[in-house]
């Protein structure tokens, strides 16, 4: 069958292919759109890839072997140009983080419809990014988090139980100095007014959980 040069050419990697045959009938309803190789785990879609330098790939991010992060990062290793969209069932945050991170060109959940599908494809495809503003959120706030320190967050968890400065450092084996910069830093990255306010932060961030 030959592709029209506008087509743009899609390669599935999912390890269930039942999944695939969805997406591939989905795809196939809108003629701008080709898928023109399968493959089911990370190992299978670089062949794939190589052989058949898709426009755009669509992988899942969970696969057994070489998973689909993995697969990302050897991907853009030997094209950095490829535009991989991730489509998947996790909700896991370090996911997220994790495939942006690798250079994943959107991040979609396989509930998406087949209109916001087709438009992430093509807009990817153009070289954009596509994100949900919901998942952008999450990860705007999954960078506010990630400007305190492991030490800064054993600090702040010494402060939501209410101890001094004198007894985190004893707690945490560091110098009643070394907490009070720690807690000035704090202060200042979660723009908090005072101690309890920094800890109120902390858990609207989701920095620190209440325990159970």
């Amino acid at each position: 069958m030959s592709v029209s040069p506008a087509t743009i050419r899609i390669l599935l990697v999912d390890d269930h292919s039942v999944v695939r045959m969805g997406l591939a009938a989905v795809l196939a309803l809108d003629e701008g759109l080709t898928v023109v190789a399968e493959a089911e785990d990370g190992a299978q879609a670089l062949e794939r890839f190589r052989s058949e330098r898709p426009d755009v790939v669509l992988m899942d991010v969970r696969m057994p072997g070489m998973g689909g992060l993995e697969a990302l990062r050897a991907l853009r290793g030997v094209a950095p140009d490829a535009r991989v969209l991730m489509l998947t069932t996790s909700d896991l945050d370090e996911d997220l983080q994790r495939a942006i991170a690798a250079g994943a060109a959107g991040y979609l959940q396989k509930s998406v419809t087949r209109e916001e599908l087709v438009r992430a494809i093509r807009q990817v495809h153009a070289g954009g990014r596509y994100v949900p503003e919901a998942t952008e959120r999450r990860l705007g706030e999954l960078a506010k988090r990630r400007h305190l320190s492991q030490r800064e967050i054993e600090v702040l968890d010494g402060m939501r139980r209410g101890l001094s400065n004198r007894d985190i450092a004893v707690a945490l084996s560091i110098s009643e100095h070394t907490v009070k910069a720690h807690v000035k830093a704090i202060l200042q990255k979660l723009e908090s007014a005072d101690r309890a306010e920094a800890v109120a932060r902390g858990f609207e961030q989701g920095l620190l959980r209440v325990e159970g």
